[in-house]
């Protein structure tokens, strides 16, 4: 039997005996290794650079390390948002032996995002979308002016309303 089982000029099975652990070890998530694997394999697959390449390997590896890296960004952003002291975190994220909320746990946690959302659903539709913009997706004032066709002050300012609104409910939620 061949062991040599190629796709696009990478060896699969080095690819998931060699590559996928290393991801593995990188990012902690076995589910999130196969996803960066399988994203890097198609990258490669659809890379106009990857045609004739003398090392594919090495360039596989640099797209999958890419994305890792990528990954670790966007989760770094996610955690470092949701654990400021400003939010208090309901009881059973920090209790490791529980499984799932309790009842009046998950009724305390809808109400504020119920709330949450009726804040957000308020905003001006351009101040809503400056705010989606600068938050979720992590455009900066310059490339949201240019989406939204206004200027970066009014980015601002859009901003700067939408995060006093909810500084203003987080208040009341207190």
């Amino acid at each position: 039997m061949n062991s040599l089982i190629e796709w696009h000029g990478i060896n699969l099975r080095w690819a998931y005996s060699e590559l996928l652990p290393a991801i593995y070890n990188d990012i902690r998530c076995r589910h999130k290794a196969y996803d960066i694997l399988h994203d890097a394999l198609l990258k490669f697959a659809i890379s106009p650079t990857a045609i004739n390449l003398e090392k594919p390997h090495a360039y596989l590896r640099v797209i999958a390390q890419n994305l890792a890296n990528e990954d670790r960004r966007i989760n770094k952003k996610l955690i470092a948002f949701s654990s400021t002291e400003e939010f208090s975190l309901p009881e059973f994220i920090n209790d490791p032996t529980r499984v799932a909320p309790s009842p009046e746990e998950l009724i305390s946690l809808k109400q504020r995002l119920e709330a949450l959302q009726k804040v957000i659903n308020r905003l001006p539709p351009k101040c809503r979308e400056a705010f989606w913009l600068y938050r979720v997706e992590q455009l900066t004032l310059k490339e949201i002016a240019d989406k939204l066709s206004i200027t970066v002050n009014m980015v601002s300012r859009h901003i700067t309303r939408a995060m006093l609104d909810l500084t203003r409910l987080q208040d009341q939620i207190r």
